[in-house]
Parts: structure tokens; C-alpha cells; sequence
């Protein structure tokens, strides 16, 4: 039977062809537009939340403690009488702790996101890919690969500079008990800065009223 019989026996049969191609043409565009909104709203939701519970309060804090350094500084650096400021050992402190606070990124001291990381490991294992080994890594689950551009080139850039610091590292402590300083600061690490400028503070005889996060 060729062609024509077969559509001569069946006038429908062109008309019900292309009503069911285009039906899953706007079906598979549905799909696609439904899976494109979800994914949209999905990482809409998160940037909210990761942004009011995580990002502002800890850049927040992050910020109050360098404008205190700052103040600090300056107090110091007009304070009458003595000690000069050449003499006095809270100076150096202060701008070192200004130092280190200006070298702090918001990755540093943010806590892991354990359910990101999970997302992560279950895709990877949905594609089949064998990673195994590496699962274990938190670095090999935020891949640059698997990044979008612009953050990948962020990563990369600080990559070069955590490399940099790393040749310039600085050894801590002495004898059997030397080791390398850590290249990047950790939330610990800021804590004890807080502290330490809080004490500055006290011995000064300021009074700090900050309501952190």
C-alpha cells in the first residue's frame, strides 16, 4: 500500500498526525519551561535563605569587627600621653589584627552547606560518574568544572592567591614544635581576634555596645 491509499483510506489520519506532534511539542516545551521555573525558584529560596541566615550576619560581624580595628587604630594613633605610638605594643597588634580581618573572605568562616554538599554527591551519582574516591573531599563537590563562569573564575583568582600565600607562608613556633601557618583564616581564627580587639578595647577604658548578629 503506498502513500496516498494509505491516506485515502483514513482523511483523518494527516489530522490526528500533527495534532499529536503538536501536542508533545507544547508538552516537552512545558516540561522544559516547568523544570527551567522550578530550577529558578529553587535557587531563588536558597539565595534568600542562605543570604538572611548565613551571608548578612556573618558579613555583618565581619564588618563591625574591621571598622573596630579601625577606630582602634586611630584612637591609639591621637591617644595624649604616654605611651607614643611608637612605644606602645597595642598599636602593632591592632594593625595586625586589621591585617588579618582584611585578608578574611566570607568562605572562610562560613559553616558547609551539608545539604549543597548532599545535592552534589547524589547528582554525581545520578550520572553514573565514578568519583568514589573523591566524595570524601569537600573541594572535589564544588569542582570549578561544575561551576558556572564567572563564579569558576572567582574561585580561580583566590586559588592564585591562597597559592601565592602559601610560598610566602610563615612558620609558627619553634624547634620539633614549628609548622606552617595555615594559608587561610578559619571562623576560630576570627573569633580570637574579636576577642583579643574586645580586650584592647577594655584595657583603653572604651565602652563597645555592638549588638551582633
Amino acid at each position: 500500500m503506498d502513500d496516498e491509499e494509505f491516506w485515502g483510506n483514513d482523511p483523518k489520519a494527516l489530522q490526528n498526525t500533527e495534532w499529536e506532534k503538536i501536542s508533545n511539542d507544547f508538552t516537552n516545551a512545558g516540561y522544559r519551561e516547568g523544570i527551567t521555573a522550578g530550577k529558578e525558584g529553587a535557587l531563588q529560596e536558597g539565595f534568600d535563605d542562605g543570604f538572611a541566615s548565613v551571608g548578612a550576619p556573618l558579613g555583618r560581624d565581619l564588618g563591625i569587627l574591621r571598622g573596630l580595628s579601625s577606630a582602634l587604630l586611630a584612637f591609639l594613633s591621637r591617644a595624649p600621653g604616654p605611651p607614643s605610638i611608637a612605644t606602645d605594643p597595642r598599636v602593632a597588634e591592632v594593625r595586625a589584627i586589621a591585617t588579618e580581618l582584611s585578608n578574611v573572605r566570607l568562605s572562610d568562616i562560613a559553616p558547609p552547606d551539608l545539604q549543597a554538599l548532599a545535592h552534589a554527591r547524589e547528582h554525581l551519582d545520578g550520572e553514573g560518574r565514578d568519583r568514589d574516591a573523591r566524595m570524601d573531599d569537600e573541594d572535589d563537590v564544588t569542582d570549578p568544572a561544575e561551576l558556572n563562569e564567572a563564579l569558576k573564575a572567582k574561585r580561580d583568582m583566590e586559588s592564585l592567591e591562597d597559592l601565592m600565600a602559601q610560598m610566602g607562608g610563615v612558620i609558627e613556633g619553634a624547634g620539633a614544635d614549628a609548622r606552617l601557618k595555615p594559608a587561610r583564616p578559619t571562623a576560630e581564627d576570627v573569633a580570637r581576634l574579636k576577642e583579643r580587639l574586645l580586650a584592647i578595647a577594655r584595657e583603653l577604658g572604651l565602652g563597645i555596645a555592638v549588638q551582633w548578629s
